[in-house]
């Protein structure tokens, strides 16, 4: 039996109603919180995502879509000659798909012909044909005139870079090297600047996709830009929400990045030793995806999409739209910026790139059709 003190000490049972009354006011307080800010997150995460924006149509008067390409043509890139690369058929969890089955490809098109038409190129045996997943591409023109093709490549969602040669003569490419890193756990796009040294976009700084949504939901500004070369990897450009396309300008002097769910481009200036500068922001009222120059003009032509959330919520009776921006000048105080084409998606869904040469306009989507259209 205890002593009669410590049984005067000891509380009877149901004697302190006003401590749980406290104890479930702080659980309401800290559950109300969480609510709020949950809340004020989901509402950022919509504004990010500009899911209230309905675009009016912009019309160009020769167009039309191009045949082969079903299931989306999410990159462009133009060689000085007329070839243009498509990258078809992206896949990702979660992202709407019109082949679900099918693996991707590279496609090109002679846009010197009189009425163009798109062919799968040929890849060398070796190479992993059936998990092929292309993204973001680039070419490369070396000093002897081969070209090389990077393509950042996801097989079963995973991340490399894959560079091949273009073997004109044969539409062939010839697989050379695949490219993995730590510092690559995320690409979305590359910019090539030498036969194995590229830039990239990581969109996210996680790999897992449940980290990668949570990283989207708390806005962490964690993305960045990486270069690689096989002597130096590093990174040289961070603090983005979701660093999408990328491209050089003309005179190798300048890299931009669109900053998709931030509505920006960032223009970088690039030095000797490959480090990056950020020069100024363009902002803009839509997601930009990839990004493509006029080597003539140095004009950036810009893949937009309207409304991001009808991009990753598909309902064919209210589908994603397209947009199309051109940026002149933009180094210069106000550069201008233009709607060269806007579509509610009765055409074309979700546009994600923009590429011009000599007055024609290829416009690829995420995951599509594709247009032609003569300027």
């Amino acid at each position: 039996m205890a002593p009669p003190t410590e049984l005067l000490a000891r509380p009877e049972r149901g004697s302190a109603p006003g401590s749980r009354a406290m104890g479930r006011l702080v659980a309401v307080g800290l559950l109300g919180i969480a609510l709020a800010l949950l809340g004020e997150r989901l509402l950022a995460l919509r504004n990010r995502l500009k899911a209230s924006r309905e675009v009016e149509s912009v019309d160009l008067p020769n167009c039309h879509l191009i045949k082969g390409i079903e299931a989306g043509s999410e990159d462009i890139d133009i060689l000085p000659n007329g070839l243009a690369f498509f990258s078809v058929g992206l896949k990702f969890p979660g992202l709407h798909s019109f082949a679900p089955d099918k693996p991707g490809g590279i496609l090109m098109m002679d846009l010197k012909e009189e009425k163009p038409r798109a062919r799968e190129l040929r890849i060398s045996r070796g190479f992993d044909l059936a998990s092929f997943n292309p993204h973001g591409i680039s070419t490369f023109i070396d000093n002897d005139d081969t070209v090389y093709l990077f393509v950042v490549n996801h097989p079963e969602f995973k991340n490399t870079v894959e560079i091949f040669k273009f073997e004109e003569a044969e539409n062939s490419l010839l697989h050379l090297k695949t490219v993995k890193h730590e510092l690559l756990p995320s690409v979305n796009d590359i910019t090539a600047v030498g036969p194995a040294h590229f830039y990239a976009t990581n969109d996210h700084y996680f790999s897992d996709p449940f980290l990668k949504y949570l990283e989207t939901y708390l806005n962490l500004h964690w993305a960045n830009v990486v270069y690689y070369s096989p002597n130096e990897v590093k990174v040289v450009a961070e603090g983005y929400d979701s660093a999408n396309g990328i491209n050089i300008s003309p005179d190798n002097k300048y890299i931009y990045v669109a900053d998709i769910l931030a509505h920006e481009i960032h223009v970088l200036e690039k030095h000797p030793n490959m480090n990056l500068t950020q020069l100024k922001v363009l902002e803009l009222d839509t997601l930009v995806d990839n990004l493509s120059i006029d080597p003539s003009s140095g004009d950036i032509w810009v893949g937009c999409h309207p409304n991001g959330q009808k991009l990753f919520v598909y309902d064919p009776n209210n589908p994603p739209s397209s947009e199309v921006l051109r940026i002149q000048n933009i180094l210069s105080e106000k550069p201008t910026v233009t709607t060269v084409y806007a579509n509610n998606g009765s055409v074309l869904q979700g546009s994600s790139v923009a590429s011009v040469y000599d007055g024609k306009l290829l416009i690829g989507t995420l995951y599509h059709r594709a247009l032609y259209c003569e300027l």
